[in-house]
């Protein structure tokens, strides 16, 4: 199905649904060269484009590329939205204005007690727990104090003025309030030199060398961003030599991924093996970082025998590949090939980020057809209903999903710095202003990881796959609500009955563990949740022996009553250390007796060892 308009339109097939038309309203379109409800599905290059159409692409790609692939229709319709009802309610107006008199009392108080020569007084407000602009005690001194106190009571206001604003929409909100905050964060007085107590002290005792060291870093981030170079520091880690190392072989290729297979360090395997289906939105080795913090070595450690999937970084030539291809030339072709090696009959199906929402479409899809090769599934910071998707959701809806169409038609992908200009807008303290303050004022260079070398290795997304995937999932949550269908059968994951290990982390601002935690709520199995401490990758790298980490976890049979997951958080204590040990346990107890290892590949059945790993896709740029 296609996107209403021209017929003769460049835009990406995509499934919209619409109200049913009368005979009349049917007749009188067709008559005017509208598509009726049959409308038929138009290719991404037509070479009998409709011009007008083709010139709005052409408009709306040259804003994205100054926009950072924002729609500024979407911005100006949520502040109309937000501005028309503030306007048109004298209550809240009035509510505002005695919340900013009594925040100016507060301020005027505070003030006060600072002149009075009290050491210590008591702050108006507190930031925020993960607000670690003002932790310096340097911040507690006069004038410091005041600019902090300042900043925190007009970025409440300001929360105050954009919520809870009668008649405005949810996600109009949402929107408002979150780039009003990200408009406030630039007036910070952390981000400025004469305003900055920690700034301010060590360039009085470096004579201002720091404010030089900081320019010289800005001016080679700059250059190195150019040239596409990675940032300073992260040419040390370099994909199959320190990244990615785990041995193995690459048995399998298509024109969409590799499929790695990892070389047993133990006599004797789990007969069932597992297959991991990681996100192409970054590179797969974030499962196989380091030989400190792989995920793939610890599990081939314990006796399990392991495959990966490498995808392809996608180009202009894989414009077409749709969110299906991904579901047959990658996770259904690798089933196939991991079954045929292993001679097994069962497979554990591991997911992570999208790459579980895709295993979780497979997975109903086999399901609906009787296939019952998946042994257990278990997902990693994955979602399957996205009414709760976090703060991305602030960029779906339709004048938003159109205009990154408008983009991605004119290169045929979503671009690496799109998609990592929008990660750190979410993130904009952790990844603009942290570094801005670090970095160019105070003179500093972080010290570079492992972590920060595979995020700033990015992949690139087909265009119509990613159309796809924002409508049919973000948008119109089509999975969730049983409307999504995969070779024309609706599929749910209620079909699914084989036991689930779902994996939730507590800072996640991609997947939030709320909506992660859904699998309980959709799924007619065994549910066994962990909710870790972390964010989305840091969560799930989770190494054994790391300081500071804890887990919670508990097991949900398909009789059980379904809990909220502030209950279940309540209810389940947190234990000490990596929750990949429970993992590991879990799928030993629901895998079969140990034997001989598989040999690598299957040359017999035309599955010889292609090269080493980390195989060849990974290395695309």
């Amino acid at each position: 199905m296609a996107i209403a308009g021209k017929k003769k339109s460049t835009r990406l097939e995509v499934v919209q649904s619409k109200p049913s038309k009368t005979k009349a309203e049917v007749e009188w379109g067709a008559e005017n060269g509208a598509l009726t409800d049959q409308a038929q599905p138009v290719e991404l290059h037509d070479p009998n484009y409709d011009f007008d159409d083709h010139l709005d692409q052409l408009i709306h790609a040259g804003m994205a590329n100054l926009t950072g692939g924002i729609s500024p229709s979407a911005l100006w319709e949520a502040y109309a939205d937000w501005a028309i009802h503030l306007a048109t309610s004298p209550g809240k107006q009035s509510h505002l204005v005695q919340k900013a008199f009594r925040k100016s009392r507060k301020l005027m108080r505070f003030c006060q007690a600072c002149f009075s020569q009290l050491d210590d007084p008591t702050a108006c407000t507190d930031p925020l727990p993960q607000d670690k602009r003002f932790a310096d005690e340097a911040w507690k001194r006069w004038p410091f104090s005041f600019y902090s106190q300042s900043f925190l009571l007009t970025q409440q206001w300001w929360y105050n003025a954009t919520t809870d604003v009668r008649g405005v929409t949810q996600q109009h909100e949402d929107v408002v309030s979150f780039v009003t905050r990200q408009l406030l964060d630039v007036l910070s007085p952390s981000n400025y030199p004469l305003t900055n107590p920690e700034v301010l002290a060590i360039t009085m005792q470096q004579g201002g060398q720091n404010l030089i060291s900081g320019f010289k870093n800005l001016v080679e981030d700059i250059g190195r961003a150019q040239q596409g170079k990675p940032p300073v520091g992260l040419d040390q880690f370099e994909v199959g030599k320190n990244l990615a190392v785990t041995p193995g072989k690459v048995v399998f290729r298509n024109t969409l991924m590799e499929l790695i297979q990892y070389t047993p360090s133990t006599e004797t395997v789990y007969s069932e093996p597992i297959l991991i289906v990681p996100a192409w939105i970054m590179k797969y080795y974030i499962l196989d970082l380091t030989q400190q913090n792989s995920l793939v070595k610890y599990l081939t450690d314990q006796g399990f025998s392991v495959f990966m999937i490498s995808w392809k970084n996608p180009d202009a030539s894989d414009r077409d590949v749709s969110f299906d291809d991904y579901r047959t030339d990658g996770v259904m072709a690798a089933l196939e090939a991991v079954l045929k090696i292993s001679k097994c009959e069962k497979v554990h199906g591991v997911g992570y980020c999208l790459g579980g929402t895709l295993l979780a479409i497979t997975a109903a899809a086999m399901a609906s057809n009787d296939d019952v090769r998946f042994q257990t599934l278990s997902f990693f910071a994955a979602q399957t209903d996205f009414t709760e998707a976090g703060e991305l959701m602030l960029f779906i809806n339709e004048s938003q999903i159109t205009f990154l169409e408008d983009m991605m038609a004119q290169k045929g992908y979503l671009d690496t710095k799109q998609m990592a200009g929008a990660f750190r807008i979410l993130r904009s303290n952790d990844l603009i202003w942290s570094k801005v303050i670090h970095d160019y004022l105070m003179g500093k260079r972080t010290e570079p990881n492992a972590m920060m070398a595979w995020n700033a290795d990015a992949t690139r997304l087909p265009a119509k796959m990613h159309s796809e995937y924002l409508r049919q999932l973000f948008l119109r949550n089509d999975f969730a609500e049983g409307r999504y269908k995969v070779a024309g059968n609706t599929v749910a994951l209620s079909d699914v009955r084989v036991p689930i290990f779902a994996v939730g982390a507590e800072w996640d601002h991609v997947a939030p563990w709320r909506s992660v935690y859904k699998f309980h709520l959709f799924a007619d199995a065994e549910v066994t949740f962990a909710l870790t401490n972390g964010g989305h990758n840091g969560g799930i790298v989770s190494e054994v022996g790391r300081p500071e980490r804890h887990f919670r976890i508990a097991t949900k049979s398909d009789r059980d009553r379904y809990h909220h997951p502030d209950r279940w958080f309540s209810e389940n204590a947190p234990r000490q250390g990596s929750w990949w040990p429970a993992f590991a346990e879990w799928l030993a107890s629901r895998s079969g007796s140990k034997g001989a290892a598989p040999q690598m590949g299957a040359p017999d059945m035309g599955l010889r060892p292609l090269c080493d790993a980390p195989g060849t896709y990974v290395f695309q740029k």
